[in-house]
Protein backbone atom coordinates (compact mmCIF):
# COMPACT_ATOMS: atom_id res chain seq x y z
CA UNK A 1 0.00 0.00 0.00
CA UNK A 2 1.71 3.21 -1.35
CA UNK A 3 0.51 6.54 0.51
CA UNK A 4 2.00 9.39 -1.94
CA UNK A 5 1.18 13.21 -0.95
CA UNK A 6 2.54 16.09 -3.07
CA UNK A 7 3.02 19.74 -0.90
CA UNK A 8 -0.18 21.43 -0.63
CA UNK A 9 0.57 24.11 -3.19
CA UNK A 10 -0.18 27.58 -1.88
CA UNK A 11 -4.10 29.53 -3.16
CA UNK A 12 -1.77 32.98 -3.76
CA UNK A 13 -0.84 32.61 -7.40
CA UNK A 14 -0.96 30.45 -10.16
CA UNK A 15 1.80 27.69 -10.11
CA UNK A 16 5.18 28.06 -12.29
CA UNK A 17 7.05 25.42 -13.82
CA UNK A 18 8.97 25.58 -10.58
CA UNK A 19 6.36 24.56 -8.07
CA UNK A 20 5.12 21.85 -10.79
CA UNK A 21 8.06 20.15 -10.75
CA UNK A 22 9.35 20.12 -7.30
CA UNK A 23 6.33 18.71 -5.92
CA UNK A 24 2.68 17.74 -8.03
CA UNK A 25 4.76 16.60 -11.34
CA UNK A 26 7.13 14.52 -9.38
CA UNK A 27 4.59 13.07 -7.09
CA UNK A 28 2.75 12.28 -9.90
CA UNK A 29 5.30 10.08 -11.93
CA UNK A 30 5.85 7.96 -9.16
CA UNK A 31 1.98 7.53 -8.38
CA UNK A 32 1.57 6.31 -12.06
CA UNK A 33 4.64 4.13 -11.79
CA UNK A 34 3.14 2.48 -8.79
CA UNK A 35 -0.01 2.00 -9.92
CA UNK A 36 1.56 0.55 -13.45
CA UNK A 37 3.63 -1.91 -11.09
CA UNK A 38 0.78 -3.08 -9.50
CA UNK A 39 0.41 -1.95 -6.13
CA UNK A 40 -2.39 -0.49 -4.07
CA UNK A 41 -1.70 3.02 -4.75
CA UNK A 42 -3.40 6.49 -3.21
CA UNK A 43 -2.47 9.85 -4.24
CA UNK A 44 -3.20 13.01 -2.46
CA UNK A 45 -3.02 17.07 -2.89
CA UNK A 46 -4.79 19.87 -2.22
CA UNK A 47 -4.65 23.63 -2.19
CA UNK A 48 -3.03 25.12 1.07
CA UNK A 49 -5.27 27.58 1.86
CA UNK A 50 -5.13 28.87 5.60
CA UNK A 51 -2.74 31.83 6.70
CA UNK A 52 -0.93 34.87 6.35
CA UNK A 53 -0.72 34.85 2.57
CA UNK A 54 -4.21 34.56 2.38
CA UNK A 55 -5.18 37.22 4.17
CA UNK A 56 -2.21 39.51 2.25
CA UNK A 57 -3.71 38.14 -1.55
CA UNK A 58 -7.72 38.70 -0.48
CA UNK A 59 -6.90 42.29 0.85
CA UNK A 60 -4.56 42.82 -2.42
CA UNK A 61 -7.51 42.15 -4.64
CA UNK A 62 -10.25 42.95 -2.31
CA UNK A 63 -12.56 40.04 -1.90
CA UNK A 64 -12.99 38.14 1.21
CA UNK A 65 -10.76 34.73 2.14
CA UNK A 66 -12.77 32.11 1.43
CA UNK A 67 -13.63 33.81 -2.17
CA UNK A 68 -9.79 34.21 -2.96
CA UNK A 69 -9.50 30.46 -2.46
CA UNK A 70 -12.30 29.53 -4.45
CA UNK A 71 -10.54 31.36 -6.94
CA UNK A 72 -7.53 29.91 -6.86
CA UNK A 73 -8.53 26.20 -5.88
CA UNK A 74 -10.60 26.42 -9.23
CA UNK A 75 -7.23 28.17 -11.12
CA UNK A 76 -4.84 25.25 -9.64
CA UNK A 77 -7.21 22.42 -10.12
CA UNK A 78 -7.42 23.35 -14.05
CA UNK A 79 -3.61 23.71 -14.35
CA UNK A 80 -3.17 20.54 -13.12
CA UNK A 81 -5.68 18.68 -14.79
CA UNK A 82 -4.54 20.17 -17.52
CA UNK A 83 -1.21 18.81 -17.46
CA UNK A 84 -2.39 15.04 -16.99
CA UNK A 85 -1.76 14.90 -12.58
CA UNK A 86 -3.01 11.71 -11.51
CA UNK A 87 -4.69 12.86 -8.34
CA UNK A 88 -6.96 10.35 -6.31
CA UNK A 89 -8.40 13.22 -4.74
CA UNK A 90 -7.59 17.17 -4.94
CA UNK A 91 -8.68 19.08 -1.77
CA UNK A 92 -8.20 21.84 0.16
CA UNK A 93 -7.26 22.39 3.56
CA UNK A 94 -10.38 25.20 4.39
CA UNK A 95 -12.50 21.89 5.44
CA UNK A 96 -14.63 20.97 8.68
CA UNK A 97 -12.12 17.85 8.47
CA UNK A 98 -9.41 20.17 8.41
CA UNK A 99 -10.84 22.04 11.66
CA UNK A 100 -11.98 18.58 13.41
CA UNK A 101 -8.37 16.19 12.78
CA UNK A 102 -5.99 19.42 13.48
CA UNK A 103 -7.88 20.41 16.96
CA UNK A 104 -7.88 16.50 17.68
CA UNK A 105 -3.93 16.24 17.06
CA UNK A 106 -3.73 19.50 19.13
CA UNK A 107 -6.00 18.51 22.57
CA UNK A 108 -4.14 14.97 22.32
CA UNK A 109 -0.40 16.88 22.22
CA UNK A 110 -1.41 19.29 24.65
CA UNK A 111 -3.32 16.36 26.82
CA UNK A 112 0.61 14.80 26.77
CA UNK A 113 2.40 17.61 27.97
CA UNK A 114 4.14 18.86 24.77
CA UNK A 115 2.54 21.58 24.20
CA UNK A 116 3.83 24.89 25.95
CA UNK A 117 2.29 28.68 26.26
CA UNK A 118 5.39 31.45 25.55
CA UNK A 119 5.25 35.24 25.77
CA UNK A 120 7.27 36.76 22.90
CA UNK A 121 7.81 40.04 21.62
CA UNK A 122 6.27 40.56 18.36
CA UNK A 123 6.47 43.57 15.59
CA UNK A 124 3.13 45.43 16.13
CA UNK A 125 1.85 47.87 13.25
CA UNK A 126 0.18 50.82 14.84
CA UNK A 127 -1.41 52.11 11.91
CA UNK A 128 -2.78 48.10 11.16
CA UNK A 129 -3.74 48.03 15.01
CA UNK A 130 -2.59 44.30 14.85
CA UNK A 131 0.19 42.33 15.40
CA UNK A 132 1.73 41.54 12.15
CA UNK A 133 1.92 38.11 11.11
CA UNK A 134 5.21 36.79 9.68
CA UNK A 135 4.10 37.40 6.01
CA UNK A 136 2.90 40.46 6.66
CA UNK A 137 6.75 41.88 7.59
CA UNK A 138 9.38 42.62 5.06
CA UNK A 139 13.24 43.68 5.96
CA UNK A 140 16.64 42.92 5.58
CA UNK A 141 17.97 39.32 5.98
CA UNK A 142 20.30 39.41 9.51
CA UNK A 143 22.12 37.06 7.57
CA UNK A 144 22.82 38.03 4.14
CA UNK A 145 21.28 41.21 3.67
CA UNK A 146 19.05 40.69 1.20
CA UNK A 147 16.36 43.62 1.42
CA UNK A 148 13.03 41.91 0.64
CA UNK A 149 13.42 38.91 3.20
CA UNK A 150 9.84 37.79 4.53
CA UNK A 151 9.15 37.43 8.33
CA UNK A 152 9.23 33.87 8.48
CA UNK A 153 12.20 32.96 5.64
CA UNK A 154 14.47 34.67 3.71
CA UNK A 155 14.60 33.64 0.13
CA UNK A 156 17.71 34.29 -0.56
CA UNK A 157 19.53 32.21 1.24
CA UNK A 158 16.84 30.13 2.93
CA UNK A 159 17.47 30.18 6.57
CA UNK A 160 14.33 30.32 8.69
CA UNK A 161 13.73 33.58 10.27
CA UNK A 162 11.56 35.13 12.96
CA UNK A 163 10.28 38.39 11.83
CA UNK A 164 11.53 40.30 14.98
CA UNK A 165 14.91 39.12 13.77
CA UNK A 166 14.75 41.47 10.34
CA UNK A 167 17.02 44.53 9.96
CA UNK A 168 14.49 47.91 9.09
CA UNK A 169 11.18 46.15 9.14
CA UNK A 170 8.29 47.52 7.19
CA UNK A 171 4.44 46.62 7.38
CA UNK A 172 3.44 45.30 3.80
CA UNK A 173 -0.08 46.79 4.14
CA UNK A 174 1.32 49.90 3.90
CA UNK A 175 5.20 50.79 4.68
CA UNK A 176 5.12 51.77 8.24
CA UNK A 177 7.63 50.91 10.54
CA UNK A 178 6.28 48.41 12.90
CA UNK A 179 6.95 48.76 17.19
CA UNK A 180 7.69 45.86 19.35
CA UNK A 181 4.99 44.62 21.21
CA UNK A 182 4.22 41.12 23.48
CA UNK A 183 1.60 38.24 22.66
CA UNK A 184 1.29 34.95 24.15
CA UNK A 185 1.53 31.61 21.90
CA UNK A 186 1.37 28.22 21.96
CA UNK A 187 4.75 26.45 21.07
CA UNK A 188 5.29 22.42 20.17
CA UNK A 189 7.96 21.11 22.07
CA UNK A 190 10.35 19.92 19.96
CA UNK A 191 13.06 20.38 21.71
CA UNK A 192 11.76 17.16 24.32
CA UNK A 193 10.45 15.25 21.46
CA UNK A 194 13.81 15.28 20.41
CA UNK A 195 15.06 11.83 20.74
CA UNK A 196 12.23 10.61 19.63
CA UNK A 197 12.55 12.79 16.36
CA UNK A 198 15.80 11.38 15.73
CA UNK A 199 15.07 7.95 16.53
CA UNK A 200 12.18 8.11 14.18
CA UNK A 201 14.84 9.98 11.42
CA UNK A 202 17.32 7.68 11.67
CA UNK A 203 15.21 4.65 11.07
CA UNK A 204 12.89 5.77 8.16
CA UNK A 205 15.77 7.83 6.49
CA UNK A 206 17.56 4.19 6.00
CA UNK A 207 14.61 2.11 5.62
CA UNK A 208 13.24 5.08 3.06
CA UNK A 209 16.56 5.96 1.45
CA UNK A 210 15.64 9.90 2.10
CA UNK A 211 17.02 12.02 -0.76
CA UNK A 212 20.76 13.31 0.13
CA UNK A 213 18.87 17.06 0.41
CA UNK A 214 16.43 16.24 2.44
CA UNK A 215 18.27 14.22 5.08
CA UNK A 216 21.12 16.70 4.93
CA UNK A 217 18.62 19.92 5.63
CA UNK A 218 16.93 17.41 8.52
CA UNK A 219 20.36 16.54 10.64
CA UNK A 220 21.59 20.10 10.04
CA UNK A 221 17.80 20.89 11.91
CA UNK A 222 18.93 17.78 14.65
CA UNK A 223 22.07 18.75 15.05
CA UNK A 224 21.79 22.39 15.94
CA UNK A 225 19.07 21.34 18.55
CA UNK A 226 15.39 21.49 18.43
CA UNK A 227 13.47 24.17 20.29
CA UNK A 228 9.89 25.17 21.27
CA UNK A 229 7.99 26.23 18.20
CA UNK A 230 4.83 28.42 18.24
CA UNK A 231 2.09 27.28 16.46
CA UNK A 232 -0.56 29.58 16.65
CA UNK A 233 -0.76 33.13 15.08
CA UNK A 234 -2.52 36.41 15.64
CA UNK A 235 -4.50 35.87 12.72
CA UNK A 236 -8.20 35.02 11.93
CA UNK A 237 -8.38 33.29 8.96
CA UNK A 238 -7.30 29.30 9.84
CA UNK A 239 -8.28 26.79 12.19
CA UNK A 240 -9.36 28.25 15.75
CA UNK A 241 -7.52 27.19 18.95
CA UNK A 242 -9.59 24.87 20.91
CA UNK A 243 -7.88 26.36 24.19
CA UNK A 244 -9.81 28.73 26.44
CA UNK A 245 -7.66 32.11 26.61
CA UNK A 246 -6.21 31.48 23.01
CA UNK A 247 -9.61 31.88 21.15
CA UNK A 248 -8.78 35.15 19.24
CA UNK A 249 -5.74 33.06 17.66
CA UNK A 250 -5.44 30.40 15.11
CA UNK A 251 -3.09 27.63 14.29
CA UNK A 252 0.22 28.38 12.24
CA UNK A 253 -0.33 27.33 9.22
CA UNK A 254 2.89 25.39 8.75
CA UNK A 255 1.35 23.56 11.82
CA UNK A 256 -1.80 22.53 10.04
CA UNK A 257 -0.64 22.37 6.88
CA UNK A 258 0.52 18.74 6.70
CA UNK A 259 -2.07 17.96 8.32
CA UNK A 260 -3.76 18.98 5.35
CA UNK A 261 -2.77 15.03 4.34
CA UNK A 262 -4.73 13.39 6.50
CA UNK A 263 -7.95 15.71 6.30
CA UNK A 264 -7.83 15.55 2.44
CA UNK A 265 -7.83 11.81 2.68
CA UNK A 266 -10.93 12.52 5.43
CA UNK A 267 -12.70 13.99 2.89
CA UNK A 268 -11.93 11.57 0.42
CA UNK A 269 -12.97 8.20 1.92
CA UNK A 270 -14.06 7.80 5.66
CA UNK A 271 -11.22 5.02 5.81
CA UNK A 272 -8.58 7.25 6.00
CA UNK A 273 -7.00 6.31 9.24
CA UNK A 274 -6.30 2.83 7.08
CA UNK A 275 -4.34 5.07 5.45
CA UNK A 276 -2.96 7.72 8.11
CA UNK A 277 -2.96 5.12 10.92
CA UNK A 278 -1.47 1.76 9.87
CA UNK A 279 2.48 2.10 9.74
CA UNK A 280 2.84 -2.04 9.80
CA UNK A 281 0.82 -1.89 6.17
CA UNK A 282 1.70 1.72 4.10
CA UNK A 283 4.40 3.21 2.82
CA UNK A 284 4.24 7.01 2.60
CA UNK A 285 6.27 8.78 0.28
CA UNK A 286 6.51 12.84 0.53
CA UNK A 287 7.70 14.88 -2.58
CA UNK A 288 8.65 18.69 -2.04
CA UNK A 289 10.98 21.47 -2.62
CA UNK A 290 13.97 21.59 -0.47
CA UNK A 291 12.50 24.31 1.25
CA UNK A 292 9.47 22.36 2.65
CA UNK A 293 11.83 19.56 4.12
CA UNK A 294 11.99 20.68 7.95
CA UNK A 295 8.14 20.61 7.79
CA UNK A 296 7.64 17.05 6.90
CA UNK A 297 10.59 15.47 8.45
CA UNK A 298 10.51 16.96 11.78
CA UNK A 299 7.24 19.36 12.63
CA UNK A 300 4.50 17.12 11.20
CA UNK A 301 6.49 13.53 12.09
CA UNK A 302 6.89 15.41 15.92
CA UNK A 303 3.27 16.94 15.57
CA UNK A 304 2.23 12.37 15.32
CA UNK A 305 4.47 11.29 17.89
CA UNK A 306 3.52 13.96 20.54
CA UNK A 307 -0.11 12.36 19.99
CA UNK A 308 1.23 9.47 21.43
CA UNK A 309 -1.10 7.48 17.87
CA UNK A 310 0.42 4.66 15.93
CA UNK A 311 0.52 7.55 12.50
CA UNK A 312 1.98 6.42 9.67
CA UNK A 313 4.98 8.12 9.25
CA UNK A 314 7.42 9.05 6.75
CA UNK A 315 8.89 6.68 4.40
CA UNK A 316 10.36 8.38 1.90
CA UNK A 317 10.98 12.13 1.33
CA UNK A 318 12.09 13.27 -2.26
CA UNK A 319 13.12 16.75 -2.38
CA UNK A 320 13.96 18.96 -5.42
CA UNK A 321 16.51 21.74 -5.28
CA UNK A 322 15.53 24.85 -7.50
CA UNK A 323 14.41 25.41 -11.56
CA UNK A 324 15.56 28.39 -12.90
CA UNK A 325 14.82 30.23 -15.63
CA UNK A 326 17.26 31.39 -18.25
CA UNK A 327 19.91 32.33 -15.92
CA UNK A 328 17.33 33.91 -13.40
CA UNK A 329 14.49 32.76 -10.61
CA UNK A 330 10.93 32.02 -11.28
CA UNK A 331 8.79 34.50 -9.39
CA UNK A 332 5.53 34.33 -8.35
CA UNK A 333 5.50 37.92 -6.90
CA UNK A 334 7.47 39.62 -10.14
CA UNK A 335 5.69 37.10 -12.49
CA UNK A 336 8.99 36.11 -13.77
CA UNK A 337 8.73 32.51 -15.98
CA UNK A 338 6.46 30.46 -17.14
CA UNK A 339 3.37 29.44 -15.22
CA UNK A 340 1.04 26.51 -15.56
CA UNK A 341 -1.46 28.75 -17.85
CA UNK A 342 1.30 29.44 -20.07
CA UNK A 343 2.38 26.36 -20.76
CA UNK A 344 -1.46 25.44 -21.82
CA UNK A 345 -1.79 28.52 -23.88
CA UNK A 346 1.34 28.05 -26.01
CA UNK A 347 -0.60 24.94 -27.58
CA UNK A 348 2.27 22.42 -27.28
CA UNK A 349 1.04 18.98 -25.86
CA UNK A 350 1.28 18.80 -21.93
CA UNK A 351 2.97 15.29 -22.56
CA UNK A 352 6.07 17.27 -23.91
CA UNK A 353 6.04 19.98 -21.05
CA UNK A 354 6.04 16.78 -18.77
CA UNK A 355 8.59 15.46 -20.15
CA UNK A 356 10.97 18.11 -20.46
CA UNK A 357 10.36 19.40 -17.10
CA UNK A 358 11.19 16.07 -15.72
CA UNK A 359 14.13 15.27 -17.74
CA UNK A 360 15.39 18.60 -16.58
CA UNK A 361 14.65 17.79 -12.60
CA UNK A 362 16.54 19.40 -10.37
CA UNK A 363 16.87 15.88 -8.04
CA UNK A 364 20.85 16.83 -7.07
CA UNK A 365 21.57 20.46 -7.96
CA UNK A 366 19.49 23.35 -9.64
CA UNK A 367 18.37 23.41 -13.46
CA UNK A 368 17.72 25.77 -15.69
CA UNK A 369 14.05 26.18 -17.52
CA UNK A 370 15.45 27.75 -21.73
CA UNK A 371 13.27 27.55 -24.49
CA UNK A 372 16.13 26.91 -26.47
CA UNK A 373 16.67 23.47 -24.44
CA UNK A 374 12.63 22.67 -24.89
CA UNK A 375 12.53 23.22 -28.35
CA UNK A 376 15.92 20.60 -29.13
CA UNK A 377 14.48 18.21 -26.21
CA UNK A 378 11.61 18.15 -28.60
CA UNK A 379 13.08 17.57 -32.02
CA UNK A 380 16.31 15.63 -30.91
CA UNK A 381 14.63 13.39 -28.23
CA UNK A 382 10.89 12.94 -28.48
CA UNK A 383 11.30 12.80 -32.58
CA UNK A 384 14.22 11.44 -32.95
CA UNK A 385 14.61 8.27 -30.73
CA UNK A 386 11.29 7.63 -29.33
CA UNK A 387 8.90 8.55 -31.94
CA UNK A 388 11.04 7.05 -34.55
CA UNK A 389 11.07 4.09 -33.22
CA UNK A 390 7.50 3.49 -32.68
CA UNK A 391 6.87 5.09 -36.06
CA UNK A 392 8.96 2.68 -38.10
CA UNK A 393 7.83 -0.16 -36.33
CA UNK A 394 3.85 0.57 -36.25
CA UNK A 395 4.59 1.49 -39.93
CA UNK A 396 6.40 -1.31 -41.38
CA UNK A 397 3.95 -4.02 -39.43
CA UNK A 398 0.75 -1.98 -40.69
CA UNK A 399 1.66 -1.83 -44.48
CA UNK A 400 -0.44 -3.82 -46.67
CA UNK A 401 2.68 -5.03 -48.29
CA UNK A 402 4.04 -6.46 -45.80
CA UNK A 403 2.56 -7.68 -42.53
CA UNK A 404 -1.47 -5.93 -42.71
CA UNK A 405 -1.25 -5.53 -39.14
CA UNK A 406 -1.09 -8.77 -37.85
CA UNK A 407 1.94 -9.45 -35.10
CA UNK A 408 4.15 -12.10 -36.73
CA UNK A 409 5.39 -15.31 -34.79
CA UNK A 410 9.35 -15.03 -33.42
CA UNK A 411 11.46 -17.89 -34.37
CA UNK A 412 12.14 -20.06 -31.35
CA UNK A 413 15.46 -20.76 -31.72
CA UNK A 414 16.83 -17.17 -32.70
CA UNK A 415 15.37 -16.18 -29.49
CA UNK A 416 16.54 -18.84 -26.76
CA UNK A 417 18.08 -18.02 -23.89
CA UNK A 418 22.05 -18.52 -24.85
CA UNK A 419 21.43 -18.15 -28.62
CA UNK A 420 24.09 -16.64 -30.47
CA UNK A 421 22.06 -14.24 -31.63
CA UNK A 422 21.22 -10.48 -32.67
CA UNK A 423 17.69 -10.84 -30.97
CA UNK A 424 18.89 -12.61 -28.35
CA UNK A 425 21.32 -9.97 -27.84
CA UNK A 426 18.21 -7.81 -27.87
CA UNK A 427 16.84 -9.10 -25.41
CA UNK A 428 19.27 -9.01 -22.95
CA UNK A 429 20.31 -5.32 -23.05
CA UNK A 430 16.43 -4.69 -23.19
CA UNK A 431 16.46 -7.00 -19.62
CA UNK A 432 19.16 -5.57 -18.52
CA UNK A 433 18.07 -1.68 -18.81
CA UNK A 434 14.45 -2.74 -17.62
CA UNK A 435 16.11 -3.79 -14.07
CA UNK A 436 18.13 -0.96 -14.09
CA UNK A 437 14.63 1.19 -14.49
CA UNK A 438 13.23 -0.33 -11.88
CA UNK A 439 15.44 -0.31 -9.66
CA UNK A 440 15.98 3.72 -10.56
CA UNK A 441 12.19 4.12 -10.39
CA UNK A 442 12.05 2.27 -6.93
CA UNK A 443 14.67 4.31 -4.99
CA UNK A 444 12.36 7.53 -6.49
CA UNK A 445 15.76 8.35 -9.14
CA UNK A 446 13.24 9.84 -11.13
CA UNK A 447 15.60 11.67 -14.01
CA UNK A 448 17.87 9.14 -14.27
CA UNK A 449 14.92 6.42 -15.20
CA UNK A 450 13.75 8.35 -17.50
CA UNK A 451 17.26 8.34 -19.38
CA UNK A 452 17.11 4.65 -19.05
CA UNK A 453 13.75 4.49 -20.64
CA UNK A 454 15.10 6.76 -23.70
CA UNK A 455 17.95 4.40 -23.83
CA UNK A 456 15.78 1.82 -24.21
CA UNK A 457 14.13 3.17 -26.87
CA UNK A 458 17.45 4.05 -28.87
CA UNK A 459 18.41 0.33 -28.25
CA UNK A 460 15.03 -0.58 -30.70
CA UNK A 461 16.36 1.83 -33.13
CA UNK A 462 19.83 0.48 -32.86
CA UNK A 463 18.41 -2.99 -33.34
CA UNK A 464 16.33 -2.04 -36.29
CA UNK A 465 19.03 -0.80 -37.95
CA UNK A 466 21.21 -3.71 -36.89
CA UNK A 467 18.53 -6.15 -38.53
CA UNK A 468 18.86 -4.14 -42.01
CA UNK A 469 14.66 -4.00 -42.07
CA UNK A 470 13.67 -2.73 -44.61
CA UNK A 471 11.22 -4.34 -47.33
CA UNK A 472 14.19 -6.37 -49.21
CA UNK A 473 14.20 -8.53 -45.50
CA UNK A 474 10.67 -9.09 -45.55
CA UNK A 475 10.72 -11.14 -49.20
CA UNK A 476 14.40 -12.15 -48.67
CA UNK A 477 14.61 -13.47 -45.04
CA UNK A 478 11.19 -13.79 -43.82
CA UNK A 479 12.37 -15.51 -40.81
CA UNK A 480 14.58 -13.04 -39.70
CA UNK A 481 12.42 -10.18 -40.73
CA UNK A 482 9.37 -11.67 -38.48
CA UNK A 483 11.48 -11.97 -35.69
CA UNK A 484 12.20 -8.70 -35.91
CA UNK A 485 9.25 -7.13 -35.97
CA UNK A 486 7.47 -9.71 -33.51
CA UNK A 487 10.32 -8.53 -30.75
CA UNK A 488 10.57 -4.69 -32.07
CA UNK A 489 6.44 -4.33 -31.75
CA UNK A 490 6.61 -5.91 -28.19
CA UNK A 491 8.89 -3.84 -26.83
CA UNK A 492 6.86 -0.61 -28.41
CA UNK A 493 4.40 -2.39 -25.82
CA UNK A 494 6.60 -2.10 -23.40
CA UNK A 495 7.30 1.47 -23.66
CA UNK A 496 3.63 2.35 -23.29
CA UNK A 497 4.52 1.32 -19.85
CA UNK A 498 7.94 2.51 -19.38
CA UNK A 499 6.54 6.05 -20.61
CA UNK A 500 3.36 6.14 -18.75
CA UNK A 501 4.92 7.47 -15.76
CA UNK A 502 6.05 10.54 -17.36
CA UNK A 503 3.86 10.90 -21.02
CA UNK A 504 0.50 9.09 -20.05
CA UNK A 505 -1.16 10.53 -23.02
CA UNK A 506 1.67 8.91 -25.63
CA UNK A 507 1.59 6.17 -23.60
CA UNK A 508 -2.41 5.48 -24.52
CA UNK A 509 -1.61 6.46 -27.76
CA UNK A 510 0.70 3.96 -28.60
CA UNK A 511 -1.77 1.57 -26.54
CA UNK A 512 -4.53 2.87 -29.21
CA UNK A 513 -2.68 2.10 -32.31
CA UNK A 514 -1.48 -0.88 -31.44
CA UNK A 515 -5.22 -1.76 -30.59
CA UNK A 516 -3.78 -3.42 -27.47
CA UNK A 517 -5.37 -2.62 -23.84
CA UNK A 518 -3.22 -0.58 -21.26
CA UNK A 519 -0.52 -3.13 -19.46
CA UNK A 520 1.29 -3.08 -16.00
CA UNK A 521 5.04 -2.59 -16.12
CA UNK A 522 6.57 -6.60 -16.05
CA UNK A 523 10.10 -7.54 -14.50
CA UNK A 524 11.47 -8.55 -17.87
CA UNK A 525 10.98 -8.25 -21.51
CA UNK A 526 8.40 -10.87 -22.75
CA UNK A 527 6.15 -11.22 -26.05
CA UNK A 528 3.15 -10.03 -24.62
CA UNK A 529 1.48 -9.73 -28.32
CA UNK A 530 0.53 -12.73 -29.34
CA UNK A 531 0.68 -13.73 -33.40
Amino acid sequence: NILITSALPYVNNVPHLGNIIGSTLSADVFARYSRVRGNNTLFICGTDEYGTATETKALEEGVTCQQLCDKYHAMHKDVYDWFGLSFDHFGRTSTDKQTEIVQDIFTRMHKNGFVSEKTTQQLYCEQCSRFLADRYVEGTCPRCAYEDARGDQCDKCGHLLDAIELVDPRCKLDGNRPVVRESTHLCIDLDRLQPQCAAFVEKSSTAGAWSANGLSITNSWLSEGLRPRAITRDLKWGVPVPLAGFDSKVFYVWFDACIGYPSITAAYTPEWEQWWKNPANVQLFQFMGKDNVPFHTVVFPSSQIATGEDWTLLHHISACEYLNYEGGKFSKSRGVGVFGNNARDTGVAPDVWRYYLLSSRPESSDTIFTWANFVACNNSVLLANIGNFCNRTLKFLDKNTTYAGIVPTADPALIAAGADSVHRRFIDDVNELLTSFIEHMDAVRIKAALSIARDISARGNQYLQECNTTNALFTEQRTQCDTVMALAVNLVYLLSALFHPFMPATADSICRQLNAPSRLLPDSFALDLKP
